[in-house]
C-alpha cells in the first residue's frame, strides 16, 4: 500500500510541476514515506532524515516532508525533534501535499497535517490520474481497520475501515489497464472487509475477470474473519485470480489468538483452508505470524510450528512481538529476548525446509510466467513471477515484457527460480 501511496502522491504533485528525479542530490523536494508496523520502521525514518542533512550540507535546503504512518503516530515528536523537517502528512491527508509544498516554498512554516480525511483523499485520487504503467499494479480499494487487534497500530494511524465505490476501483482498473498493466492486485488493511453499496470484493472481482487484456488479479491483506463464501466461491469461478493467498493467522494458539483479539480460531483457519481447497486444488497459501507474543509459552509455540507443518505455507512473514506504542499489547510482559530469538529461528528454519521442499517440487514442470521487466545488468534475460509470486529468470532474445508464457524450471535458489522458455503450444502445463 505504500508504494501504491507513493505512486499517488507523484501523480498529485505533478499537477504542481514537481516530477521524481534519480539524482537525490538535485532535488527541490525530499518525500519519505513510512510505514509504522514495526519499530525498525520508525527508526529508519531518522536515519533517512540525517542522510538528507548530510547529502545537502553544503548546498540549499529542499522541502523535507514525512508522509505515511509514521507521520501519523509521531508527527509532534518529529517536528519537535528535527525543525528540519517541513512537514509530516498522515497517510489519510496526502491530497493536501501541492497546497502544504506551496505553503513551504512561501515560508509560512512547519505543518502537522494527520487529520483522518479519507473521503476528500479519495475524490483527489479520482480526479487525478494514475499514470502508473507497470506490468503489475497495486489498486487500493478500501483502507483502516476496524478489527482492533491489540499488537496492531493501523486502526490509529490508517483509521476506521473506508470502501472506495466500486465504480471509482473499476475506472481506475481501466486506466491501469489501458496504461499496460496485466496484472492487477487488489489492496486493503482488511481488503476482504470491502463493502460499498452492497459490493463485495467478490463482485469487484467479477467484474475484474470480464476485462479483456487483463491476465491476472491477486488481492490482500486478508483477515480470516471475512473470508466469506462469496469470496471463497470466486477462488473456483474466475480463472485469473491467482492460486495464492496471503491470509495472515499470527498464531498456531487459540489462547494467543484470544490474547491477540484476532477474533477466529485455530479450527475456523484450518476450515477456511479446507474450504478454499475444495474449491480450487491448485491453491497454495501464505501468511504472518508473531513469535514471542506476551504471554507465549512453549505449549502456545509448538502449536504455532505444528500449523505451519500442517497447512505448509509456500511463504511467511515471521517476526518477534514488536510493541508499538499506544496499542493495548505495548503494555504487557514480553517473553525473554533470548527465548524469543531462540524460537524464531527455529520457526524459520521449518519453513524455509518447506518452502525448499515446495521448490524441488517445481524442479522440471512447466508454470505460466507474467514477465514484467528485464534485467537491467543481463543482455537477454527477463524477470517475471509465476502464479504463485514465485520470482522467475529466463533467457530470450525476443522482448517478453508483459507477455504470460510457459516456462520450464530447471534451477532455482534461495530467492529466485530460473527456467527456459516454451515455444510449443502443445506442450500440457504441469
Amino acid at each position: 500500500m505504500n508504494e501504491y501511496d507513493s505512486n499517488r502522491i507523484l501523480d498529485i504533485t505533478k499537477k504542481i510541476n514537481y516530477f521524481p528525479t534519480k539524482i537525490i542530490s538535485e532535488a527541490d523536494c525530499y518525500i519519505i514515506n513510512t510505514c509504522h508496523i514495526r519499530e525498525k520502521a520508525t527508526e529508519k525514518v531518522f536515519h533517512d532524515i540525517g542522510r538528507v542533512k548530510k547529502e545537502y550540507r553544503n548546498k540549499k535546503k529542499p522541502i523535507l516532508i514525512i508522509t505515511g504512518c509514521v507521520a501519523q503516530a509521531e508527527g509532534d515528536l518529529i517536528l519537535k525533534k528535527d525543525r528540519y523537517v517541513d512537514a509530516v502528512i498522515g497517510p489519510q491527508s496526502y491530497q493536501t501535499i501541492n497546497k502544504v509544498i506551496k505553503d513551504i516554498e512561501n515560508k509560512k512554516g512547519q505543518f502537522d497535517i494527520t487529520n483522518f480525511e479519507t473521503i476528500k483523499k479519495f475524490d483527489e485520487l479520482n480526479s487525478t490520474n494514475n499514470s502508473n504503467s507497470k506490468v503489475s499494479s497495486f489498486l487500493t480499494i478500501q483502507e483502516g481497520c476496524d478489527k482492533f487487534c491489540k499488537f496492531c497500530v493501523v486502526p490509529y494511524t490508517r483509521g476506521p475501515e473506508y470502501s472506495r465505490s466500486f465504480e471509482e476501483i473499476l475506472d481506475e482498473a481501466d486506466r491501469l489497464i489501458s496504461n499496460g498493466s496485466r496484472e492487477i492486485t487488489l489492496l486493503g488493511q482488511n481488503v476482504n472487509a470491502y463493502n460499498k453499496k452492497n459490493k463485495r470484493l467478490s463482485d469487484i472481482i467479477y467484474a475484474l475477470q470480464e476485462k479483456k487484456d487483463l491476465l491476472r488479479i491477486r488481492y490482500y491483506t486478508s483477515h480470516p474473519k471475512d473470508m466469506t463464501s462469496d469470496l471463497i466461491e470466486t477462488h473456483k469461478k474466475c480463472p485469473k485470480l491467482m492460486p495464492l493467498l496471503h491470509l495472515p493467522v499470527q498464531s498456531g494458539s487459540d489462547k494467543i489468538l484470544k490474547t491477540m483479539n484476532r477474533k477466529h480460531s485455530v479450527k475456523q483457519y484450518l476450515e477456511i483452508i479446507t474450504n478454499l481447497k475444495e474449491k480450487n486444488s491448485k491453491i497454495e497459501f501464505a501468511s504472518d505470524f508473531i513469535i514471542a507474543y506476551p504471554g507465549e509459552k512453549k505449549d502456545d509455540f509448538d502449536k504455532t510450528c505444528e500449523l505451519m507443518k500442517t497447512v505448509k505455507f509456500i511463504n511467511s512473514y515471521s517476526f518477534i512481538f514488536s510493541p508499538r506504542p499506544g496499542t493495548p499489547a505495548s503494555d504487557m510482559e514480553k517473553v525473554d529476548e533470548k527465548l524469543a530469538r531462540e524460537r524464531l529461528t527455529i520457526f524459520q528454519n521449518i519453513a524455509e525446509k518447506i518452502k525448499l521442499n515446495y521448490k524441488k517440487k517445481l524442479l522440471n514442470k512447466v508454470v505460466k510466467v507474467l514477465f514484467e521487466n528485464k534485467m537491467s545488468k543481463e543482455k537477454y534475460k527477463y524477470f517475471g513471477r509465476d502464479e504463485y509470486q514465485n520470482p522467475v529468470i529466463v533467457y530470450s532474445k525476443k522482448n517478453v515484457i508483459g507477455q504470460e508464457k510457459r516456462v520450464l524450471i530447471k534451477k532455482f535458489s534461495q530467492h529466485t527460480i530460473y527456467g527456459e522458455l516454451i515455444d510449443t503450444d502443445n506442450f500440457l502445463a504441469a
